[in-house]
This record gives C-alpha cells, structure tokens and sequence, in this order.
C-alpha cells in the first residue's frame, strides 16, 4: 500500500464505525459528568480531525497553485455549499501560513474548527507579519472561548495590530456590500442586505420600524416583528407608493394537485417542496399565469412546453430553463432564469444548440466549466456528470415533476 492510500486507510480506522460503535454501546451507562466529560472528548477529537481537513485542503489548494476552482470541488467532495467551501479552503490556506498557533490549538482540541474560522476571517486583512503577531497574541486567550467571543478577541487584536488598516477595512467592507437569499424551511426564505453602510441600514430600520407601528392600530392582529417584515417587501416591492414590479418565478404543480384531486407537494424553482394548499394560493393569484408542460409519464422528466400563455415563448431557451429549474451543477440553487445557457459539448468543438446539449449554469459555473481539468457530459436522458482535475464524478438529473406513474388520470 503507498503512502497516500496507508494515509486515507488510516484516517479510515481512526473513524470506523465499529470503534464508534463500541463507544455509543457505552454511553448509556454513564453518570452525568462522565456524560459531559465524554462530550468534551468528542469534541477535542473533532477539532484535530478538523486540523487534518485544514492541511489535506491546504495540500490541495497550494498543489492547484490556489485556482478558483478548488473551492467548487472541495464543496462537491464535502457535500457543502460553495460558501462554507470558500471559507474552508480560505481559512486551510492561513492556518498552514500565517496562523500556526491556531492551527496548533485545533491539534491540541483547544479550539474547534469555527473558532478557527473565526480567526482567520479577522485576521484576513492583515499582513503576513501582522496576522502571525496577532496569531501568537491570541494562543493563551482562546482555549475555552466559544465562536463569537473568539470573533471579539480576534477582531481587538486585529485591530490593535493594525489600527491605521482598520480604517481601510472598513472601506473594503462596505465595498464588498451584497444582496443574499436563504432559502427557509417550507414556504419561507429570508433576504439581507449584508455589510451594507450602517447608517443606510440603521435609517432603513427606523423607516420600517415607524411605518410598522403606525399601522399597529387596535384592530391589527399581526405582531410588530410580522409587520416590519411586510413592510420591507412591501417596500421593495413598491418602491414608493408606486406600480410595483412583478417577477417570474417557476411553480410546479401537477394538475391533480391544482384541481384538488390529490395534496401532492408542488415544487419553486429555488425554493424547493411547498405544501399543496400554499402552491394553490399561489397558483390562484391575480397576476398568476399558467403553462401547459408534458411530461413523461414513465419518468417524469418535461417533454414538451406549452405554447398556450399570455406573453410569447422563448422557444428553446425557455424550454431548457423551465426541464432544469436551477443550475446544473449539483449543490447550486441558482435558479434557472438567473442563469447562462451553455453548451454541454462546447460549440466550437462540435457542440450544438439543442436541448439534448443545452443546460443551465450559473455564471460563476459556466466559467468553471472552461477550466482544465474539468469534463462535462450530457447523457441523452438528461443526466449531467461532472468530472473533477481530480477525477471523481457528481452526476446531476433534473428531478421529475412528479413520481413516476402507470396509471391513468381519474377524468
């Protein structure tokens, strides 16, 4: 066995399953403080298997000389949104360089893998020399820290480090300014202005607030906190006082479920399930507009798109965005009419324009795909593999409309 395989093997059996086994037989037969004592154990254990991750990513991001690509694998192999992998392989990068204290708290199970995150974020502004004076100030004061006051003692030194760079961080931030969405539990999601100018933010809080209360009268049955949120997108909506604009969003419903006949979960685009009774709320609106769309009944999958709406097809484009609802790749959630058509097969190496070879990536997806080392296949019924620089596959299917079926429709 070589060197590489005797290193996974290893990692293998220190993680077995039988081992752990052993372990959870016993927990039931301990007294309270060995209980918690157990629970501190396990989480020593946890944070130096996290310092092996941080070098195993670190290994991989200086072997690919830090290309951008690194983080949309590691999210791949890790089953982690692109986010939580960017900051990983961020975070890996300077424990290895610039941190080796940190990095030496996690092997001694001192500091978990988010305080670790934590440190590396505040100290990610400064220099070199800077971020390892911080790093040595910091190894007596986080042993017994939770995440948020290792954020505050991190972010002091930072600071105290570097007190003319904070001022430039500063700046950097409210650059870095964006506009997110969190997709919730069923039938809600959350949206933030993040690092925004915090007088534009406080200002924007106090005019939600008082148009909230002044609309707390005694007949008004929604909370304060239900009320700003109306509010808000109600505002953003509106705008003023004005027309507000209407956005398209795709909802999937199968007809029975529209009629009545069933309460099979409807699907948004972006979204995910959402109830029957919710996906009919909305399917009913007034500005609802609705499509005929022909699935295989066998499979699921979309076959053909109706042409019967009030607004004129896009005709191929439209088809390919509606059979995929989000990008293709798998653990993005872009949905689709955010996203770039593109070529499976590339057009100038013979790719053509069909909707057996087109599919929906987002644009940071689309330029990974013209990577090196990055292979995409479309099979003929759909299924999209994905091949990394490192060779391990992802497959992604558009999932069906419906489950598939052999019976015929009760009308």
């Amino acid at each position: 066995m070589d060197t590489r395989n005797a290193t996974v093997a290893l990692l293998k059996e220190i993680t077995s399953a039988d081992v752990l086994r052993e372990v959870n037989a016993s927990l039931d037969s301990l007294e309270d403080n060995d209980a918690v004592d157990a629970a501190v154990a396990a989480s020593e254990g946890i944070a130096r298997l996290e310092a092996v991750r941080f070098r195993a990513l670190a290994h991989l991001n200086r072997h690919r000389d830090g290309a951008s690509s690194v983080v949309q694998e590691v999210a791949l192999a890790l089953s982690v949104v692109d986010g939580h992998a960017a900051g990983l392989v961020s975070t890996a990068a300077a424990l290895t360089t610039r941190l080796p204290r940190t990095l030496g708290l996690l092997d001694r199970g001192q500091v978990g893998g988010y305080g670790a995150m934590k440190v590396a974020t505040a100290t990610a502004w400064l220099s070199d020399e800077d971020a390892r004076a911080v790093d040595e100030v910091l190894e007596d004061r986080l042993p017994g820290r939770n995440s948020d006051q290792i954020r505050k003692a991190a972010n002091h030194a930072a600071m105290m480090a570097d007190r003319d760079g904070a001022g430039r961080r500063v700046e950097r931030h409210r650059a870095g300014r964006r506009l997110s969405i969190r997709q919730g539990e069923t039938g809600v999601a959350s949206i933030e202005v993040e690092d925004g100018p915090v007088e534009k933010v406080a200002a924007a809080y106090t005019r939600i607030d008082r148009e909230a209360r002044a609309l707390k009268t005694g007949g008004e049955a929604r909370t304060l906190d239900q009320l700003r949120a109306d509010v808000a997108l109600d505002l953003l909506l509106g705008g003023q006082g004005g027309k507000g604009e209407r956005a398209e969003v795709f909802l999937y419903m199968d007809l029975n479920t529209y009629l009545g006949v069933n309460d099979d979960p409807a699907e948004l685009a972006g979204h995910g399930h959402i109830p029957a009774s919710l996906a009919r709320h909305i399917a009913s609106g007034p500005d609802t507009v609705l499509r005929r769309i022909v699935t295989d009944p066998l499979s699921g999958q979309v076959l053909d798109l109706g042409r019967d709406r009030y607004r004129p097809t896009a005709g191929l484009g439209e088809f390919v965005r509606v059979r995929d609802r989000e990008c293709r790749r798998p653990g993005c959630h872009r949905v689709a009419q955010a996203c770039d058509l593109d070529h499976s097969v590339p057009w100038q190496h013979g790719g053509h324009t069909a909707d057996t070879e087109l599919i929906d990536l987002c644009r940071r997806d689309h330029r990974l795909k013209d990577e090196p080392g990055w292979v995409y296949r479309l099979a003929s019924d759909g299924t999209l593999t994905i091949t990394t620089p490192t060779g391990q596959s992802y497959d992604s299917t558009p999932p069906p409309l419906h489950e598939p079926r052999t019976e015929e429709p009760p009308f």
